[in-house]
């Protein structure tokens, strides 16, 4: 059976949005989009940012691939309006959205399982000063993280290596939310995880180990240089992926995530302890993404991978299941 006659129907494949992401989303949308007119969808681009969503239903979509990476679009605002509206959508529903986006939030609920996460102060704007930001060094200890709790693609991250470079680095991530995530830093490999399905079929797929320039995996390095090395197979010691993998479902299943999502991980130079840091409900899909990446490793081309997802689109609350 070709994609055509698979029942998609429409497919709106949302890109842009009003995040401080909107850049990188449009890459995303730009390259799912074309996968999916590829395989004889019916796609086409719908940016937020430009259209109401109400234009999804008068014009006869009968889906949407969220593109849409942060605010406004990975943290359950549009899942919400797409539930109202009653058109299925790819990624997680309203709740596990809303959570994974807020990097306090997750680390809560990993903590309520026992779930490996460095530890962390959350600042809130305007309830704290300079001794809770003097005092965060001898908290955490250094180096240590500092991030905007709600963005992603490392925006406003910092890495503090003295303690004469904590207030700069709250400043920053404060630009970017009332919340600010400092965490323990974690000396060891980097490494990230997609999951593809949802529930008892979730899956996870090879873990992809990032050797960043001077280790520093920041915005620019993610998606506008070639010198961030990949490395799949990773290339860790044995049952090390297996157990990565394993604890990524845990969080993935723990959050309520559905259809995909890829999660971040730093093991201990020491140890060899993994910690989780964060789950991404909408990855980058652009050419330097890591989700195609990983996909690629396990023989699932970029074409095959949309369709993967786009098969999966759902809503929390069913139509039929409001009407009985």
């Amino acid at each position: 059976m070709s994609p055509k006659d698979c029942g998609f129907g429409k497919v709106a494949v949302l890109m842009g949005g009003r995040s401080a992401e909107r850049d990188i989303s449009l890459m995303s949308g730009q390259g799912v989009l074309e996968a999916l007119r590829s395989q004889g969808i019916d796609a086409q681009a719908f940016d937020p940012a430009e259209r109401d969503l109400g234009d999804l239903r008068k014009e006869g979509f009968a889906r949407c691939f969220i593109a849409l990476h942060g605010r406004f679009g990975e943290d359950g605002t549009v899942q919400g309006a797409l539930e109202l509206l009653g058109i299925p959508y790819t990624g997680s529903g309203v709740m596990a959205s809303s959570m994974a986006i807020d990097k306090a939030m997750t680390k809560r609920l990993l903590r309520s399982e026992n779930l490996p996460t460095p530890g962390h102060v959350l600042l809130r704007r305007g309830g704290y000063g300079p001794a809770d930001i003097d005092a965060l060094a001898d908290a955490l200890g250094l180096p240590l993280i500092v991030k905007p709790a709600r963005e992603g693609s490392s925006l406003g991250l910092t890495k503090v290596t003295r303690r004469a470079g904590l207030a700069q680095a709250v400043a920053l991530a404060e630009k970017m939310d009332a919340d600010i995530l400092c965490e323990q830093f974690v000396k060891g490999d980097e490494v990230t995880c997609p999951v593809l399905g949802s529930g008892t079929q979730a899956r996870a797929l090879p873990v992809i180990r990032i050797v960043a320039p001077e280790g520093n995996y920041d915005y620019q390095n993610k998606y506008f240089t070639d010198t961030t090395q990949y490395l799949v197979p990773c290339g860790l010691p044995a049952g090390e992926e297996q157990a990565i993998q394993q604890l990524v479902l845990q969080a993935f299943g723990l959050l309520g995530c559905r259809g995909w999502a890829r999660a971040d991980v730093m093991i201990d130079q020491a140890t060899r302890q993994p910690f989780l840091l964060e789950i991404n409900t909408s990855p980058g899909m652009t050419s330097h993404s890591l989700v195609p990446m990983s996909a690629r490793a396990a023989g699932i081309s970029y074409e095959m991978l949309c369709l993967e997802i786009l098969k999966t689109a759902a809503l929390d609350q069913p139509p039929q299941s409001a009407a009985a």
